[in-house]
């Protein structure tokens, strides 16, 4: 059985993933933080007893289902609140960009040329814009497997989904990214 130090060190080491893959769906830091602060008190009451291994595939479940309870409050909301302005995404004024978080910290960005730092900034804000755009599914199926680095079997159980459904969405994901980013002029 884990202790609740193993649990607070899985907590902690999966919060700032979460976090973000929370934003990146939603649009909205403050949603993004109260989703990631339920799936983890979820995990803690209900499965913080199972063994430390399971816990990654457990979360990524319960995050899941977190976000997508989040959409359906939201649709609830608007239905009855239709001046609600709560759908409108997220402006870019928040302090972190995902891609740019993931861009490959080394030394070769350090002694690159102001401009190849502007052109790479620029596109991954297009990366990003276009990720925001995918249906949800295949930006959760895309996300999980190339953002998380989980499997095919990883990330169908945390979708609930089969593995021919992940692949299928992150192949049209994979597919829609490059057809829009190449109608924008953008060669990666």
């Amino acid at each position: 059985m884990a202790s609740d130090k193993e649990l607070s060190d899985f907590l902690q080491s999966v919060e700032t993933r979460a976090f973000k893959r929370s934003v990146y769906h939603v649009r909205d830091e403050e949603a993004a933080l109260d989703i990631v602060q339920d799936s983890m008190m979820r995990l803690a009451e209900h499965y913080g007893d199972r063994p430390a291994d399971e816990w990654p595939m457990l979360f990524q479940r319960i995050l899941s289902n977190c976000t997508l309870d989040w959409f359906r409050r939201q649709k609830t909301r608007k239905a009855l609140f239709t001046n609600m302005s709560d759908f409108e995404p997220a402006g870019d004024d928040g302090d972190f960009d995902l891609l740019e978080a993931l861009a490959v910290d080394d030394d070769s960005h350090r002694t690159e040329s102001a401009e190849a730092t502007t052109s790479r900034g620029e596109i991954l804000r297009e990366i990003e814009a276009e990720i925001q755009e995918l249906p949800l599914r295949q930006r959760e199926a895309f996300l999980m497997r190339y953002w998380e680095e989980m499997d095919v079997a990883e990330t169908a159980a945390a979708m609930g989904c089969s593995e021919g459904s992940v692949k299928t969405h992150c192949s049209r994901a994979v597919r829609a990214l490059a057809t829009a980013l190449k109608a924008k002029g953008i060669k990666l």
